[in-house]
């Protein structure tokens, strides 16, 4: 036994013995790390959302957490390792408030939450609504001498939105982007995209505009009406 005992702690003696020196110095370091406070401001997270729900904010919010731990491990401290977890699950149309507190907020082993601010989160939801609005092209340019707009068309002639539902009932046609129709004399096709005035309602649809300008001889003067 005693035979066992020696060449355990004798074989590999230097290498056994440098490895406990480091080691001692780590827990030195940590032992001895002084205690700091941060400030983060990080974007609020939304778990388990309800597929029918949109909220109606145009700015997702955001939060400051103020936090306290060792030095070291507040200097490599990113924002993506601070999480502020928000649990939609029962959210139903309307308004609601939601506390924000340190059970809401992911950090690394070592640092505590000292302050969060805003303590409390409050949202409007509403249903989420699909509906269909024609496209108006938008024509701008000088045409040549004589010319006038006689029609303009859009392929396709309507596009799907989607989004809170008082937003998206409020919105009755969706607007290309300009299509500069300068020099045309007859007829010219563009591509281009809508612009939804609400940022809270998107396009569903995916694809390119084809917007298609006609002209004709007039004796009014040249140019766009």
């Amino acid at each position: 036994m005693i035979a066992r005992i020696r060449h355990i702690l004798c074989d590999n003696a230097t290498l056994k013995l440098a490895s406990l020196i480091i080691a001692c110095l780590m827990w030195f370091g940590v032992a001895h790390d002084p205690v700091s406070e941060i400030s983060l401001r990080v974007p609020v997270e939304f778990s388990r959302p309800p597929k029918d729900l949109d909220y109606t904010a145009d700015v997702l919010p955001q939060a400051q957490i103020r936090l306290r731990g060792p030095a070291r491990v507040l200097r490599d401290l990113a924002q993506e390792n601070v999480h502020v977890v928000v649990d939609l699950l029962d959210a139903a149309p309307g308004e609601h408030t939601y506390d924000i507190s340190s059970n809401e907020i992911s950090v690394p082993h070592d640092v505590e939450v000292m302050q969060v601010t805003p303590s409390r989160l409050r949202m409007v939801f509403d249903k989420r609504a699909t509906r269909q609005v024609p496209i108006k092209p938008r024509i701008v340019g000088t045409l040549p001498p004589g010319y006038r707009v006689e029609s303009t068309t859009s392929d396709p002639a309507l596009i799907t939105i989607t989004g809170p539902a008082r937003h998206v009932n409020a919105i009755e046609v969706a607007i290309t982007d300009a299509v500069d129709a300068t020099g045309v004399a007859g007829q010219a096709s563009f591509e281009t995209t809508a612009y939804l005035p609400d940022p809270l309602v998107h396009v569903s649809s995916s694809g390119p505009i084809h917007v298609t300008v006609k002209t004709q001889k007039s004796s009014s003067k040249a140019g766009v009406p």
